[in-house]
């Protein structure tokens, strides 16, 4: 055995720092059942995460039967078919909503994604954009922050949490171990809806951690960002050489979704510290997020195929035209000069004007598959949700709702005949594809896609405002839309005899608010007072 002289001033110090790693390494090991050393360098915004530690709310959710006089009654007389499957969706959701478990240690009542027992970041983030429409009844909203009652203290979130326990499925270094990040567009959109000052400042600080966290430790040193199949959601999706893994592999990419996600999810951390006067916590992101803008914009484009592609390490873009890309218009990123031309391909019937738009994967690439083929070439509610509200942003309006028509009645058809909803469906062909009964971010379709661009109806509770973009000629409306905290709106666009004519309507409001209206010809603005208003 090895003696250590201990009055040997340099050995007592080196025995000392010995005995302190196997008490630190001990400590760790009992304390969190893993010998490791604890790496974490803290983020102080986490000091200012409510949802850490929060008691639990173990009431239980509304049932359907109980909720349904609440919820938005849309009407549409000469489609009975989409007011089936839209109430349909309500109810299946319904079934999926979820008390505590308090050996989880999440907090909040939520919606199951439907899927395996676990949450995830990519599904609730869209679920409760639909349930955004159900807070009279019960707020979806809240699933969310069950994800930030997890946020570790460097601000790393993990994309996938487990219902049993609560334990994360991922280690945070992991390339699938988080993603995508779009809780911000979630929490964005539902200020816009309902102006809730007081959840935005409660989720800001949570949301700008793990935004710093994901610049930190998923950017390359040219700014842009990468991801897995896993953690940017597209699991199977053919996006790199065969050599990698494609649902657990980062490739070496820089990949186009996540560095477009980060561009608009810190555009999107901008406006809320402008709303809530935080803009100094800012100036470090308004200066990457151009960076990063210029940096995809310079290097991840083709001027000849006018796409944006991923990028491999070696510089050479990947050619595999993925709907990824379009993330690109949720960002605002595309300067004019070329948005014309990308949106182009998505009424190219070669590419991604199919029967059923818009696939995954553009039908020209090899790995296109017509029947689905999961990610490479299946229609997704989600992804097609974020083209629409992209092509908004641009004021490409009515391919919105041409897109959104078809996507609609694709699924509605397919509704018809299996009396259900799918996690995603065929392009060339009318057919649901893997899971069934999927409410689920499949919800988007028949609620979100119906009210926002097959009805036109947009709402910026903030600025007071209310959008009705009207293109069907057929009568139709919704009671009880909610329009911010205490507000509900009965809206009646009455039959056309063309696109043309001047929309006529009946609104009957219980709140005061600004009524844009647009149609194919024309626009007009009227204030709407509390009570009906006929025009």
């Amino acid at each position: 055995m090895m003696k250590i002289n201990l009055k040997n001033p340099n050995n007592l110090r080196t025995t000392k720092l010995i005995v302190f790693s196997l008490v630190i390494n001990l400590w760790t090991f009992t304390g969190f059942g893993q010998p490791y050393v604890n790496t974490y360098v803290k983020n102080n915004l986490v000091e200012q995460n409510l949802y850490i530690g929060m008691a639990s709310d173990t009431s239980s959710p509304p049932d359907f039967v109980e909720a349904k006089e609440r919820l938005p009654e849309p009407f549409w007389s000469v489609r009975p078919d989409v007011m089936k499957c839209y109430w349909r969706t309500w109810k299946i959701a319904f079934s999926n909503l979820k008390q505590v478990n308090k050996n989880s240690g999440f907090v909040s009542p939520f919606i199951d994604p439907a899927f395996n027992g676990n949450i995830f970041m990519w599904d609730c983030s869209f679920m409760t954009m639909y349930g955004k429409y159900a807070k009279p009844v019960f707020n979806f909203q809240n699933t969310l922050n069950n994800f930030y009652a997890k946020q570790h203290s460097d601000g790393f979130i993990c994309r996938e949490i487990r219902g049993s326990d609560g334990s994360d499925c991922f280690e945070r270094f992991d390339p699938s171990s988080t993603g995508p990040n779009i809780m911000p567009w979630s929490e964005w959109e539902y200020f816009l809806n309902y102006n809730d000052t007081n959840r935005l400042k409660k989720v800001f600080p949570i949301l700008l951690a793990y935004y710093e966290w994901f610049h930190t430790y998923r950017s390359w040193p040219d700014g842009t960002y990468y991801s897995s199949g896993w953690g940017c959601g597209m699991d199977n999706q053919h996006r790199m050489s065969k050599n990698f893994n494609a649902a657990w592999s980062h490739g070496f990419l820089s990949w186009i979704d996540t560095s477009f996600q980060e561009v608009y999810s810190a555009k999107i951390l901008v406006e809320m510290a402008k709303v809530l006067g935080r803009e100094n916590d800012v100036i470090d992101i308004k200066n990457q997020t151009d960076k990063l803008s210029n940096q995809i914009n310079n290097y991840m484009w083709d001027e000849k195929d006018k796409y944006y592609f991923d990028r491999f390490k070696n510089g050479e873009l990947s050619k595999t035209k993925s709907i990824a890309s379009y993330w690109g218009l949720l960002a605002g990123a595309v300067p004019e000069n070329r948005i014309n031309d990308f949106v182009k391909h998505l009424q190219d019937t070669t590419m991604f004007a199919r029967k059923h738009m818009i696939p995954t994967l553009s039908a020209d690439d090899a790995n296109f598959d017509p029947g689905g083929g999961y990610w490479n070439g299946a229609v997704w509610a989600p992804t097609n949700y974020m083209v629409l509200r992209g092509l908004t942003k641009y004021g490409f309006d009515s391919l919105a709702y041409q897109i959104a028509i078809n996507h609609l009645n694709n699924v509605v058809e397919v509704f018809d005949k299996t009396d259900t909803l799918w996690e995603n469906y065929a392009p060339d062909k009318v057919q649901g594809n893997d899971h069934s009964n999927f409410v689920g971010w499949t919800g988007l379709v028949p609620i979100n896609v119906l009210f926002e661009y097959v009805f036109g109806i947009r709402p910026n509770v903030p600025n007071n405002e209310l959008l009705i973009d009207v293109n069907l000629t057929d009568e139709y409306g919704v009671k009880h839309y909610p329009y911010g905290e205490n507000g509900s709106i009965d809206i009646q666009c009455k039959k056309r005899k063309n696109i043309r004519e001047k929309p006529s309507m009946i609104i009957t409001s219980n709140v005061p608010l600004k009524l844009i209206v647009k149609w194919s010809g024309g626009k007009f603005i009227k204030d709407i007072n509390i009570g009906k208003n006929n025009f």
